[in-house]
């Protein structure tokens, strides 16, 4: 039996993703903060679900997370989907911390926490959705680029550590494009994808175990070229929200 717990599943790429899961036979643990939204999602397959409600910015999300894995009785796939973001040009500096509390420190709450567990298990799988946002610093969205760049050195950093300790864990770093979901309710966005189409290619991703993927192929050749910009040539571009 496989089990799979995902946080941030009420809404968006986490509860699509965790539906996929639910249609291939894995068993499931999804958490976050809206405890009806997990209890409506756990009404579609009550035998392969199980709920906790969990804020990845409370200190006690560790525990939280904890006695999910014990309500499911185990744990193979670790997916962190929870994150948010806003376009914030005027540098609001509440909009700002929020967003590292989330994107920062939660992230790193919830993703030490699968590592420990999958160290002290001997094996499986993390996959974390970070964006290609970290690829350059947005103006229009300082702290959103800024932490997403953090979750992918991050999910480096312990993909180096877990070679350097034997530890046979896997690990995703899923970057997607501009996807319509409540992250992105803020703006107008080019090329936008429906987080149904985005679940589906994480979903073969993770099946896979692919350790980096851009979804789709148009932000592949987007970030391929942002990737070439000069520093001095990408502070010039006229980017507008």
């Amino acid at each position: 039996m496989k089990r799979a717990i995902i946080i941030g599943a009420t809404s968006g790429i986490g509860e699509e993703v965790a539906r996929l899961l639910v249609q291939q036979g894995w068993h499931i643990g999804i958490a976050g903060r809206r405890e009806e939204a997990l209890k409506n999602l756990q009404a579609t397959a009550l035998r392969q679900i199980e709920i906790q409600r969990l804020d990845v910015t409370e200190t006690d999300a560790p525990t939280q997370l904890e006695t999910l894995i014990r309500k499911l009785g185990g744990m193979d796939l670790f997916f962190l989907s929870s994150g948010i973001g806003s376009q914030n040009p005027d540098l609001l500096p509440e909009i700002e911390l929020n967003t590292a509390r989330t994107n920062v420190e939660g992230f790193t709450r919830m993703v030490t926490s699968a590592f420990n567990y999958f160290k002290a298990r001997g094996e499986g799988h993390i996959a974390v959705i970070s964006s290609i946002a970290g690829t350059k610093g947005l103006g229009i969205a300082p702290a959103y680029s800024a932490t997403k760049r953090f979750q992918n050195t991050y999910i480096d950093a312990l993909a180096q550590l877990a070679r350097m300790q034997h530890l046979n864990i896997h690990f995703t770093d899923i970057r997607p494009g501009f996807v319509a979901t409540d992250l992105l309710k803020s703006g107008k966005f080019p090329m936008l994808m429906q987080a149904g189409q985005v679940a589906t290619s994480i979903v073969r991703a993770l099946n896979r175990k692919q350790r980096v993927v851009v979804i789709d192929g148009r932000y592949r050749v987007l970030v391929f070229f942002w990737r070439m910009i000069p520093r001095w040539l990408w502070e010039r571009l006229p980017i507008k929200n």
